[in-house]
């Protein structure tokens, strides 16, 4: 598994994330298994929140490792926090109580990465910041980072905050690709040069700030996987034409395409399929031809200027 700095961090993190949203739709040896095979395969940097499974995926996820002081430095734990009820949440209480909710359910003492799990519209920097410093003088949070959110909200973070953020977990797959389409088509008229997100793409590569992919196999607000999907003859046609060249299936090659892109991103995996995964974890060696990047991005409807 070929690795990458996480942000402006020296924590060097494996390309691909093992996303941990369905871990408690296992039973618990299928469970063990997962996470052995993603052990095994260098795959050793789990992504967890404290609203998956209200908290349950956490506390399977530490079971099916088993969890203790020797298994935990062998891994990086990544978790999110301010996701509540009927609302978001990024008050100093809140980050407080999540994060030792986390540390316990993971049966561990600190997280590698802790990210703010989405905007919230009535965040005070300077608490977020006062946990932030809380979090990481008292060694339970060592990297710090933010999902979902644009170059203004981070700025804004900024202003208080004084740790790097490190990672921005952001939607994009194939089918997914507002943030590219944007920069492309600058200066047109047509829907695709609408900047919905303020240009976070550069920004982050301007900032050191590591990419996350989220859902990088979904369409649209998870309606579903776009592979092997009769909605999308063509992208399907030339994945399986470009994963026939390098002797991998369709999965791998979806992967690739997000990894061939300069700006180092490192997707969140969500399968709970020991083979999937091993087919995504393929892709760390697979580096697509810029022809063949921009063939797969055509072939799921966008237009070149």
């Amino acid at each position: 598994m070929k690795t990458i700095k996480l942000g402006s961090s020296s924590l060097e993190v494996p390309v691909v994330a093992v996303g941990c949203m369905r871990i408690n739709s296992l039973e618990k040896a299928e469970a063990e298994r997962f996470v052995r095979t993603a052990l095994e395969e260098g795959a050793n940097f789990f992504d967890h929140a404290d609203i998956y499974g209200g908290g349950t995926c956490e506390e399977i996820f530490a079971d099916a490792i088993h969890m203790n002081a020797e298994v935990r430095e062998q891994i990086i734990l990544q978790s999110k926090c301010g996701i509540r009820q009927g609302m978001f949440d990024f008050s100093k209480e809140h980050i407080l109580n999540s994060v030792d909710g986390i540390l316990k359910r993971l049966n561990t003492e600190y997280l590698d990465v802790l990210l703010l799990h989405r905007p919230d519209t009535l965040v005070e920097p300077e608490e977020v910041a006062e946990a932030f410093d809380q979090l990481e003088s008292s060694g339970k949070v060592r990297h710090f980072g933010v999902s979902n959110q644009n170059p203004m909200q981070i700025q804004l973070l900024k202003k208080a905050v004084k740790q790097p953020l490190v990672a921005n977990q952001l939607q994009l797959s194939i089918t997914n690709t507002t943030m590219i389409q944007s920069g492309i088509n600058v200066n047109m008229e047509n829907d695709a040069a609408v900047n919905r997100d303020g240009s976070i793409l550069d920004f982050c590569r301007l900032h050191d700030i590591t990419i996350q992919p989220w859902s990088p196999f979904q369409y649209g607000f998870f309606e579903g996987v776009f592979l092997g999907n009769d909605k999308f003859p063509e992208l399907n046609m030339k994945i399986d034409e470009i994963a026939e060249k390098y002797n991998v299936n369709n999965t791998t090659i979806a992967i690739a395409w997000i990894l061939r892109h300069p700006a180092n991103m490192q997707p969140v995996i969500g399968t709970m399929n020991a083979n999937r995964l091993q087919d995504c974890i393929k892709a760390s060696d697979i580096r697509l031809t810029r022809e063949e990047w921009y063939e797969i991005y055509r072939a799921a409807g966008n237009i070149l200027p």
